[in-house]
């Protein structure tokens, strides 16, 4: 990753961890090496992190595995307080077996925090690419997925929506979704 790449990665996490509640048990979709529980540190319960590029590891509060997102999460019902999905959801597939799984995986009043680029971030980030500013990871599996579909995703499944703001020169969305 690339300067620019890891500034953006600190501010969709800063925009995110204030919704995430102290001693949360965390489940982090698509956490790259796990900078985001990292960062949180002790603030956060016993967590995990899922990516698929990720290099597998456990510190003793959390443990990161090379996964991707799978139809059925290997996680036991009402198993977390809090999902994290920091620029993630858009690479998904599925979208709405990830919603229903986010909601069988939370415990009563659980959370979802997501963070979701504009369309119009696509060409930027090619843009910065070609000029070697940022890596752009994985922007070939984007989707064409459009932010505004996320509240309608995750309502359909149970979930409320808490929060939504924009951030990052109006570019990115936040989302917080209460099960």
């Amino acid at each position: 990753m690339r300067y620019l790449d890891r500034l953006l990665q600190r501010w969709r996490a800063g925009v995110a961890r204030p919704w995430i509640p102290a001693g949360a048990r965390v489940l982090d979709i698509g956490c790259h090496q796990g900078e985001f529980l990292e960062a949180a540190g002790n603030q956060i319960g016993p967590s995990v992190g899922l990516d698929p590029r990720a290099v597998p590891r456990f510190n003793g509060h959390y443990r990161i595995e090379a996964e991707r997102f799978a139809i059925r999460l290997p996680f036991d019902n009402a198993s977390f307080d809090a999902v994290v999905l920091l620029a993630t959801l858009e690479h998904i597939k599925d979208k709405q077996e990830l919603a229903s799984e986010c909601y069988r995986i939370l415990r009563p009043a659980g959370r979802v925090v997501l963070t979701v680029p504009s369309p119009a971030v696509d060409q930027i980030v090619t843009a910065l690419c070609w000029l070697r500013l940022a890596d752009g990871m994985c922007l070939d599996e984007h989707h064409g997925f459009d932010a505004s579909q996320t509240r309608t995703l995750f309502e359909n499944v149970g979930f409320k929506l808490a929060h939504t703001a924009r951030f990052q020169l109006r570019l990115n969305n936040l989302f917080v979704f209460c099960k």
